[in-house]
């Protein structure tokens, strides 16, 4: 099958899915038929244990898709199904560059439909194809349509037979998902890669390639090397003593100074916003001086050792914040924002793991940037897979913290320990309760494709 045949496939399997469809399960099993599809015409391409990581990942987010419904799990399917068409297709570029391309192809995708020469084979007619053309279709439809015309006129009962009757179908609505969905099968099948993006390509490798020329690289040109590096060595020792005197004031606070309970939530807040933008900061630091010659000075041995400093204080900043943001949770209980707070802190201890590795190991700046990647697709994957919702009410109700009704009503997916909660306490008679519950049951009488499956399976509360 052509990439033309495919993407009219999947244009037609699209409208069949979406036709007078909201959103649900259909996504799931329109990820499903692109995964299969990638699996099927271009297995030949498998070529790294990777690429069987993807095709996993991009089952399992599906099915994540088909249960919750919900923004975490669409992200996951669209970067599994994505990344998979990106390694299968283009397996020498970097992953990073799929992320500008894929809002580049959103839009030049919309002008490159109409150059049909790039997508759609060249035919020739031959001369027997035009004759049978109008010997056996083109001639007997023209007659056809004279003889109805005159037929019709004649009797009633005939012009009814191809007349009384209506299709129920919205024309409108048709047309746009139709459109819809060739576009966006387009877009995937036939995305369009800039030559820009295989010359530059080799500045997101994780080494450097030209060392001799990297050495002798410095970042201002009005400094030389030897300048350069005394100032950076100033300024790493100013920064770490600077956040040294920062963790013990930042730990004293969080951990001996009185705070009330009621302005405990916005001190808090407050301290891991500042630790956020500080570990932030932190890695743009090291970027900033390791990004080339430094790498390869073998007189920048204190300006390194100054560098891996200024990691593991940060990394003891890490683990103070984790400290803080557990004693936060054991005081109001868990909700998804300190539960977000872990991620972005695990994320930031494997990050400052890889900007240490960079050191030591001499790589680029892209080394860093493509390792995180993968890494944030790894939680974006736990994110939609773990119903996080059901686990904050279960922890909450065990340890009656955070149980109050507007906030256990707020979560997702925790119907069935809510309802059991509030059938305890007596709290299922209030309005916002009843009306929540009407919201389940429209859920459940979507139709299949449109409701995520978790409704389907759901049991009725009454």
């Amino acid at each position: 099958m052509k990439k033309h045949h495919i993407i009219l496939a999947c244009s037609t399997i699209f409208t069949l899915l979406f036709y007078k469809e909201d959103l649900g399960v259909n996504l799931a099993i329109f990820g499903l038929v692109l995964t299969g599809l990638i699996c099927y015409f271009f297995q030949d391409r498998f070529s790294e244990r990777l690429h069987l990581i993807l095709v996993v990942t991009s089952v399992l987010s599906c099915l994540a898709f088909a249960w919750y419904g919900d923004f975490a799990s669409f992200l996951a399917l669209a970067m599994s199904v994505l990344f998979l068409q990106f390694k299968t297709q283009d397996n020498k570029l970097k992953i990073v560059q799929m992320f500008p391309l894929v809002f580049l192809n959103g839009i030049t995708s919309l002008g490159r439909i109409l150059m049909f020469s790039q997508w759609l084979p060249e035919k020739k007619i031959h001369n027997n194809f035009a004759k049978k053309l109008v010997a056996f279709f083109i001639i007997p439809a023209i007659f056809l349509g004279l003889f109805f015309i005159v037929y019709s006129f004649g009797s009633d009962h005939f012009s009814s037979l191809f007349t009384d009757y209506t299709l129920d179908i919205d024309v409108w609505q048709l047309v746009v998902i139709g459109g819809l969905g060739f576009y966006i099968s387009f877009s995937f099948w036939n995305y369009w890669v800039p030559e820009v993006c295989y010359e530059k390509n080799e500045l997101l490798d994780n080494d450097f390639s030209n060392i001799a020329e990297v050495k002798n690289q410095n970042t201002f040109s009005f400094l030389d090397l030897d300048f350069e590096r005394k100032s950076g060595e100033i300024t790493l020792v100013l920064l770490n003593l600077m956040l040294l005197v920062f963790i013990v004031t930042y730990n004293y606070e969080q951990f001996f100074e009185v705070i009330e309970k009621s302005q405990l939530s916005a001190a808090t807040h407050e301290r891991v916003n500042s630790v956020i933008f500080s570990i932030l900061m932190a890695v743009g630091v090291i970027l900033f001086y390791f990004k080339g010659g430094f790498n390869f000075d073998e007189k920048a041995k204190k300006l390194k050792g100054l560098a891996k400093i200024w990691i593991l204080l940060n990394a003891v900043l890490i683990v103070s914040t984790i400290i803080k943001n557990s004693e936060y949770i054991s005081f109001f209980g868990l909700t998804y924002k300190r539960l977000g707070v872990y991620a972005f802190l695990i994320l930031a201890i494997i990050g400052l793991f890889f900007a240490f590795f960079k050191i030591i190991r001499q790589k680029t700046n892209a080394y860093l940037v493509n390792q995180m990647v993968w890494y944030f697709y790894g939680t974006v994957l736990l994110c939609s897979f773990v119903n996080w919702g059901n686990l904050i009410t279960n922890y909450n109700i065990s340890v009656n913290k955070g149980v109050e009704p507007k906030f256990l009503r707020g979560l997702n997916f925790n119907d069935e320990m809510r309802r059991e909660y509030f059938l305890m306490h007596n709290l299922d008679g209030e309005l916002s309760e009843i009306s929540r519950e009407k919201d389940i049951d429209s859920y459940q009488k979507q139709s299949f494709l449109s409701k995520p499956l978790y409704y389907e399976f759901l049991k009725n509360s009454k």
